[in-house]
């Protein structure tokens, strides 16, 4: 895993976008999986206008969910799908061929995780995911504890991520499960692009860039990955070592 620690949430935004521009420029076809959250809001907003000035095209493009919050679906303001489609789909003018989700709201979850796994199959595995890091060190929805080898799952939320994830919602919101794509397709991918700002992240940073691969801590898995890189603001990389 490459370490690059910029300047800025600006910063960090931008070369995380260049990335993206760079390979679908490489492979219009890529199968992508972009997160949700306050932390991509730049990066997709900078795919948005590189789309408008004709500097990409996304028409060929596969995206595939990472996760989503058990019982939602698109119409839930607060749902991962919501801010994609509002944020990126919507704006970039994405067909509804191009986008699979998992389908939160459906009776049988693990046929879903299924679903989900036999697309990437089919496409080859996924050229590239876009993740943030959660301050207790998850990636998606795979929280302190998950086996690291595992593959589209449900998961039991962490009080951590209970509790932080209100802040999309516009008044309290019942979050008990998660379903997320797993580890194993974040090792697997060709390229994974990880962004993280802020103090708030610097312990689980530095967890995840200085510490063993742990359960605990899911984000280290992303030490084994040889074409992984971490785009870092100063506060994010804090607590990081000089020599890193």
């Amino acid at each position: 895993m490459e370490i690059v620690v910029v300047a800025d949430f600006e910063e960090m935004s931008e070369r995380a976008a260049a990335d993206i521009i760079t390979l679908l420029n490489e492979k219009p076809d890529s199968l992508i999986s972009l997160a949700a959250g306050s932390t991509p809001t730049g990066t997709l907003k900078r795919l948005v206008e590189a789309q408008s000035q004709g500097k990409v095209d996304f028409s060929q493009a596969i995206f595939v969910g990472l996760d989503e919050w058990v019982g939602m679906d698109r119409t839930d303001e607060g749902s991962t799908q919501h801010y994609l489609y509002d944020t990126f789909f919507r704006p970039a003018q994405i067909r509804e061929d191009q986008i699979f989700f998992f389908d939160a709201k459906a009776a049988d979850l693990e046929q879903e995780c299924q679903k989900i796994d036999r697309l990437i199959e089919k496409y080859g595995g996924l050229d590239l995911v876009l993740l943030g890091i959660g301050v207790n060190g998850h990636l998606g929805l795979n929280e302190p504890g998950v086996s690291l080898e595992l593959t589209s799952h449900v998961m039991d939320l962490s009080e951590t991520t209970k509790q932080v994830g209100q802040k999309y919602f516009a008044q309290e919101t019942k979050l008990v499960h998660g379903i997320t794509l797993g580890c194993q397709h974040f090792v697997e991918a060709d390229k994974v692009i990880l962004i993280a700002n802020g103090e708030a992240k610097a312990n689980a940073v530095a967890g995840m860039v200085q510490g063993e691969i742990t359960s605990d801590l899911p984000a280290s898995v992303l030490q084994k990955h040889m074409n992984a890189i971490a785009y870092l603001d100063k506060a994010a990389a804090a607590l990081l070592k000089t020599d890193q």
